[in-house]
């Protein structure tokens, strides 16, 4: 089975070229390219909950790490790249790693 992204699970729209970035925009979980390739993933596609400015719940823009963070424990999409990544799920500690180092 393919490891979808959070805009193909979630059928939001907003991935480069969605039926709705007119309208919201593109998120950047879509186009945030430092978290590439985590979890397999497109760009920050299977690591969304990193990414401040995603659409969680269809209409709610989100802050940032820790402003969201409780809500995407919640996420059908979280659990489930929780569970296909099992031994190789990334901690937060180390995408924060990722993150910092691909902002210099």
């Amino acid at each position: 089975m393919r490891k979808m992204n959070c805009w193909e699970f979630k059928q939001c729209g907003r991935e480069l070229g969605g039926s709705r970035t007119g309208e919201l925009g593109v998120c950047p979980a879509a186009s945030d390219r430092r978290l590439d390739g985590v979890h397999d993933g497109k760009n920050a596609g299977r690591g969304c909950w990193m990414v401040a400015g995603t659409l969680c719940g269809g209409s709610l823009v989100s802050g940032t790490y820790a402003q969201k963070i409780g809500n995407c424990l919640l996420c059908d999409f979280y659990n489930t790249v929780r569970e296909e990544e099992r031994l190789q799920y990334q901690m937060a500690a180390s995408l924060i790693k990722v993150l910092e180092g691909a902002a210099r």
